[in-house]
């Protein structure tokens, strides 16, 4: 006797198209779409923009930006994303970083005015070769910049700052008092999260 075959479920059918928005400070932009079978498979998910993308502009200062973003709440089919940290790209770094220039990376938790926590991870490349007290000097500098400079800063403002530049221009000032600092960039910043 012949068996009787069971039916196959196509998975792929069960799926469904969810939309995911930035937050507020992003004029709530759909970022993206994510395919799920469940509103609680999507939760937690990070998603990678491009700043261009993010900005409608695509000059070179948001070229070689990428901003990550966590899916927090879903509600029907839209998905909505807090902001979570930004990167350069290596390529660009690797660009910037040259023979007979000295390079500073800091890496400084920045607690801001409503509670958060944003690690800020910058480089200094100065543009030529200095010693290891110049390099000590601009550290010390750079900390006392960056604490002066976010004492009174919400989220909001300290990400649009870092996002488009204006952080690390207001930095580069002081520094080219010590020594011939060339450029100063937010590498890469990440938002210190709590989970339950």
């Amino acid at each position: 006797m012949a068996e009787k075959k069971s039916k196959v479920i196509d998975k792929w059918k069960m799926k469904s198209w969810y939309s995911v928005l930035a937050p507020e400070y992003f004029d709530n932009k759909e970022i993206g779409q994510v395919l799920a079978t469940d509103e609680a498979t999507i939760a937690n998910r990070i998603i990678r923009v491009g700043l261009g993308e993010l900005t409608g502009s695509f000059s070179p200062g948001t070229a070689y930006t990428s901003v990550r973003f966590r899916i927090m709440e879903v509600k029907g089919k839209i998905a909505n994303a807090t902001y979570i940290g930004h990167e350069l790209m290596p390529g660009y770094i690797r660009t910037l970083v040259r023979r007979r220039r000295s390079v500073i990376n800091e890496v400084v938790d920045v607690p801001t005015k409503d509670g958060h926590t944003m690690r800020v991870k910058l480089i200094a490349i100065t543009g030529n070769r200095v010693s290891e007290a110049v390099r000590h000097a601009l550290r010390s500098a750079l900390r006392a910049e960056i604490a002066a400079n976010t004492k009174d800063i919400d989220l909001r403002t300290l990400i649009g700052e870092v996002l488009f530049g204006r952080f690390a221009s207001r930095i580069v000032g002081k520094l080219k008092k010590i020594a011939p600092v060339r450029k100063i960039e937010v590498r890469k910043t990440q938002l210190m999260e709590k989970f339950a």
